[in-house]
């Protein structure tokens, strides 16, 4: 049985009211509404309690101010080298000095080194570590909405190990919730949110190879029958799904649902109100009025969005994160109790996998305009901004380039004299380059079998554009997919509770910072 409530927290404070228009903040004062407090399935769980004491003693030390709204951003895969490198691009990209450039979330005044392993994993996975930053406990890497204390794949240890969301309890208390993504809104990290499943890969009935029941549910089955969550807007790609086989994909021709039940999730999604409504193209999102009480879920591919690189040359077809950040802040903010947020940039993270950097850039730039659309649309007096990433990724950036060498460009050293830019091998290398992963071989020719002839010898990239969108940059260890790294990642912060958000911390304490700040939650009982 679900823990009972307990006394409800009043918070009185007065606080700067937040714009839903994209225009400046308002200097007018508003209230932050009293908010009931609730246990977690989970607070027994050592992570929780160990995160908890740690954010208690800092609350004890500094003090915390109410926060009526938070926003969760998560640059998937955005290791400190990928906001580095990141900064350097856009800088360059716009024609400026790189290395002094300064993105949106630079900008954020405080900023903690965030530890990202596992229960059971040195480096993890999407999937764990979006758990704990919306649970609060580290559990295992490729499970959600869960505790430590299952099996994984496991549908039997699930019942009795569930664990609840910041999200769960934000809809609970009254605030609006909502979702960006430009992955699935299934996939790992947005799923955390509201899903309970013993595997991160059950996303449709027909990933789950018989397993599926009313005790183990597909994730996008556990979305539109959750009543945990009640979402108000949700922004991101997976179509394919929630359609049946059977049913033609909306915009591709030859494509369709993946779902062996047939079930349609997106025409049960329509038909829980006359509020809900389904957008699958930038045409209809532009078309819907954000400054109301809609219900809204777009899902702009079958898949994951396209990255950034790739949208851009399709102006008819996905909104930008930034506007889909813009839409997803101005209807939550038509909810007087505040609402909770998360807005992942969940393509940097997949471009790194195939060591495409270029690509991988473009989407933390794509990822940082959201940030900054953010910044400009709230007041932080009242708005808890957060930016991190779940993991890092082994993007490594080296070679003494001169100050100004293009990021993506071949290592030219500033040093002069011996070496200059070629190595002991006589051939240059590139600034970026990742540890293992594709970019370590590349196609050479085909056997008399008809099969790829692999070359992974390290080439020689003289004449190579390394700015072309294909180019893989050199890797160490030959992988079929680059791996994630296992470093701390970097926790931006701003607005009320972000003075909790210093030094090193563990992954799963943004979670009780959240929950803290948002009055969702008590002080531990001494």
């Amino acid at each position: 049985m679900r823990p009972a409530l307990i006394a409800s927290l009043a918070v009185l404070t007065a606080l700067g009211a937040c714009q839903s228009d994209g225009t400046a903040p308002s200097a007018e004062a508003t209230i932050v509404p009293a908010r009931e407090t609730f246990i977690a399935l989970q607070s027994g769980d050592s992570y929780y309690l160990a995160a908890e004491a740690a954010v208690e003693a800092r609350i004890a030390a500094r003090g915390i101010k109410p926060a009526k709204n938070v926003i969760l951003f998560i640059g998937d895969g955005m290791g400190i080298s990928t906001i580095t490198a990141a900064r350097i691009y856009a800088g360059q990209s716009a024609g400026e000095d790189g290395e002094s450039h300064h993105l949106a979330m630079d900008s954020l005044p405080y900023s903690a080194l965030s530890k990202t392993y596992s229960h059971n994993f040195q480096v993890a996975d999407s999937a764990g570590t979006a758990a704990a930053m919306v649970s609060g406990m580290k559990t295992l890497s490729g499970v959600l909405g869960v505790t430590s204390a299952v099996g994984f794949g496991n549908c039997a240890t699930l019942p009795g190990n569930e664990a609840d969301t910041v999200f769960e309890f934000a809809s609970r208390a009254g605030l609006a919730t909502g979702l960006v993504s430009t992955a699935r809104i299934t996939h790992a990290t947005p799923a955390a949110t509201y899903s309970k499943v013993v595997h991160r890969n059950w996303e449709a009935d027909s990933d789950m190879r018989g397993a599926s029941s009313d005790a183990c549910k597909d994730i996008a089955r556990q979305f539109i029958e959750t009543t945990a969550v009640d979402f108000d807007i949700v922004l991101g790609g997976g179509r394919e799904k929630f359609l049946p086989k059977e049913t033609p994909d909306p915009e591709y021709e030859g494509k369709s649902g993946e779902r062996t039940d047939g079930r349609d999730l997106i025409g049960e999604w329509t038909a829980k109100s006359d509020k809900h409504k389904f957008v699958f193209d930038k045409a209809g999102f532009e078309a819907i009025d954000f400054v109301s009480d809609v219900k809204l879920l777009g899902l702009f591919e079958p898949s994951h969005m396209q990255f950034e690189l790739d949208r851009a040359k399709d102006k008819a077809g996905e909104p930008h994160i930034a506007d889909l950040t813009r839409a997803a802040i101005t209807r939550l903010s038509q909810n007087p109790e505040g609402f909770v947020l998360m807005v992942e940039g969940g393509r940097i993270d997949h471009a790194h996998h195939g060591g495409n950097a270029i690509r991988a850039l473009e989407d933390a730039m794509a990822f940082d305009a959201a940030v900054a659309a953010a910044l400009e649309m709230t007041n932080p007096e009242e708005t808890l901004i957060i930016v991190t990433a779940d993991h890092s990724h082994t993007l490594s950036i080296a070679g003494y380039p001169q100050r100004g060498n293009p990021i993506l460009g071949l290592a030219v050293s500033g040093l002069g004299g011996e070496g200059g830019s070629i190595a002991e091998d006589g051939m240059p290398y590139t600034t970026l380059s990742y540890a293992n992963g594709p970019g370590a071989c590349r196609v050479s020719g085909k056997g008399e079998d008809g099969k790829d002839i692999w070359d992974c010898a390290r080439q020689d990239l003289t004449n190579t554009d390394t700015y072309d969108p294909d180019f893989r940059q050199p890797a160490l260890v030959p992988l079929y997919s680059e791996t994630h790294g296992g470093e701390d990642v970097a926790a931006f912060a701003s607005g009320p509770g972000a003075n909790l958000m210093t030094g090193v911390i563990e992954q799963n304490e943004i979670y009780h910072i959240m929950a803290r700040a948002l009055g969702l939650v008590a002080a531990p009982a001494d």
